[in-house]
C-alpha cells in the first residue's frame, strides 16, 4: 500500500522492471520530483488504493496481452520487451476464493488457461502468491506443490529455489512477516523463469526484516538476470 510514500527505498535497488501488488493507480501516484520517474507503467485493479502496479525504469515497455482473461484478473499476462529481448511476464497477487482459503486455486487456473504462453522462452510468473508447500492439502489438486511441478512440466523453475538450493516449503529466508511480527514468517512470494533464464540467473536477494519491515509486512524479491 502507499507506493508513492515508499518508491524512494526500493528505487535504490535500481531496478529495470517493477512488481508491486496493492499499488494505488497512477492518479495517485504522485512522487517527490527528486524520486526517479518510471519510463512505462501498467496499472490493473478495481480498487484505485489498490491494484497491482508494473513499473519500467529502463528501455523495456510493457504492454496487456489481448488474451488476458478477467476471471484471473490479478494474474496478469503481459508483453515486456525492448530492441534485445521480448518477455512474457505474469504480474500476481493471489486473491482469496470465496468457497475456501486456498489462494493457489486462481494461479493454478489462470497458468492452465495460459499454458500455451508457458511454452514460450522467456516466460516469468513474478508477485505475491500468498501460498506454500506447508499449506498442502493432499486432497486439492491446486495445492502449492501441485503448482510447482506443473510448472516444472513447462521448464519453468523458482527463481529463489534454484539459486539458494532451497526445498519448497524450508525456505531458509522470509518474504512476509504477517503484521510486521517477526514471529509470524512466511515464503510466499515468488518468482518463477523459464529454463533460459535460470541459466542466465545471476543473483536472488530477499530483504531483511530489519531493512524493509518499516515499509511493508513484505521483503522485496530482488531478482537478476544477465540478459543481452
Amino acid at each position: 500500500m502507499a507506493f508513492r510514500k515508499k518508491a524512494e527505498f526500493i528505487l535504490k535497488e535500481q531496478p529495470d522492471i517493477l512488481i508491486v501488488p496493492e499499488c494505488e493507480n497512477q492518479e495517485r501516484l504522485t512522487f517527490d520530483i527528486a524520486i526517479k520517474q518510471a519510463n512505462d507503467i501498467f496499472w490493473f485493479g478495481n480498487n484505485p488504493n489498490k491494484g497491482i502496479g508494473v513499473f519500467s525504469y529502463g528501455d523495456f515497455k510493457i504492454k496487456l496481452l489481448d488474451v488476458h482473461n478477467p476471471d484471473f484478473k490479478y494474474v496478469l499476462p503481459l508483453f515486456i520487451y525492448n530492441a534485445k529481448i521480448n518477455l512474457t511476464v505474469f504480474a500476481v497477487w493471489s486473491q482469496k476464493p470465496e468457497q475456501h482459503d486456498c489462494y493457489t486455486e486462481q494461479v493454478w487456473n489462470a497458468v492452465h488457461f495460459y499454458s500455451n504462453l508457458l511454452e514460450n522462452d522467456n516466460v516469468i510468473l513474478i508477485g505475491d502468491f500468498n501460498s506454500n508447500s506447508v499449506w498442502d492439502k493432499p486432497n486439492r489438486v491446486f495445492n502449492h506443490s501441485n503448482l510447482v511441478e506443473y510448472l516444472k512440466i513447462k521448464n519453468i523453475f523458482s527463481t529463489y529455489h534454484h539459486f539458494h538450493n532451497q526445498v519448497q516449503g524450508q525456505e531458509k529466508d522470509n518474504t512476509l512477516f504477517m503484521y510486521r511480527k517477526i514471529e509470524k514468517p512466511y515464503h510466499i512470494d515468488y518468482c518463477f523463469a523459464s529454463l533460459k533464464l535460470i541459466n542466465r540467473l545471476k543473483n536472488v536477494e530477499v530483504g531483511s526484516y530489519e531493512m524493509w519491515t518499516k515499509y511493508s509486512d513484505h521483503k522485496p524479491l530482488a531478482v537478476t538476470f544477465d540478459l543481452p
